[in-house]
């Protein structure tokens, strides 16, 4: 029942929406948000598109990127980032202070080669074994301000391993690292899980441990500088209709908070 409310609420937001749109002023909604943002607004923007006459367009990068892109003052209309980056942007004046949505959220998990053994992680003693005999290990550049990046590398040194795993690093440039142990550069991969899962060259092996773990909570917020706010309104709704929550679990996330 509570599911038909939501989708009854978000259908009625679409319908405004669409009711408020002629195909003379149709024109793009603006998103600003990390590459995962890009890959779910990729599926779900076609339908948006048809029903309202808007086009969801996502800039994508790093969140760290974009955040920084936002508070030089580009133009959008709708961010989706961190959940801690939604707030900082709110306390500067850049998002509406009463717009913020958890919208998914991300694990980070163990990646292998297609096919390679896959190995124990399940807690944080086995996760320091492997990390040992493991000869190479690919995670994002801390530097680059990725998440994931710069929670392995504290990983390491709790583990007490920082110095042992230095010579292993592989370092990616903010983007999966699932292609870098797909080519056979890296025998493992320390990542969100929806950055890993697209790739059909890795098997995920599965999450860190949760004395480990590190959630990603991806948050939506409304543009102080955005012309078209119940459009936006409107679509942080469909982001949480059935259609929607259906992708955001088959690219490896969770709706809203874990």
């Amino acid at each position: 029942m509570k599911g038909m409310k939501r989708w009854r609420a978000t259908g009625a937001l679409l319908v405004l929406a669409a009711a408020a749109i002629s195909p003379v002023n149709a024109a793009e909604l603006k998103i600003f948000g990390s590459r995962v943002t890009k890959v779910i607004v990729g599926e779900l923007g076609p339908q948006f598109e048809k029903v309202t006459g808007y086009t969801p367009v996502v800039v994508a990068d790093v969140a760290a990127v974009m955040k920084r892109r936002i508070e030089a003052g580009e133009p959008f209309d709708l961010a989706v980032l961190v959940d801690f980056q939604i707030n900082d942007l709110i306390k500067s004046g850049k998002l509406l202070a009463d717009s913020r949505a958890d919208i998914m959220s991300s694990g980070i998990g163990v990646a292998v080669k297609r096919g390679a053994p896959k190995p124990d992680i399940g807690t944080p003693d086995a996760l320091r074994k492997t990390l040992l005999a493991a000869k190479s290990v690919t995670f994002s550049d801390p530097k680059t301000g990725a998440t994931s990046g710069v929670h392995t590398a504290k990983i390491f040194e709790r583990l007490g391993i920082a110095d042992q795993m230095t010579p292993k690093y592989v370092l990616g440039d903010g983007n999966s690292t699932g292609p870098i142990v797909a080519r056979g550069d890296a025998e493992m991969a320390i990542q969100q899980i929806s950055a890993l899962k697209p790739y059909a060259g890795v098997d995920v092996v599965g999450p860190l441990p949760d004395e480990l773990q590190l959630v990603t909570i991806l948050s939506a917020g409304i543009g102080t500088t955005g012309k078209e706010l119940e459009t936006v309104k409107a679509f942080i709704a469909y982001m949480s209709s059935p259609d929607a929550i259906a992708v955001i679990k088959a690219k490896g996330l969770e709706p809203g908070r874990r």
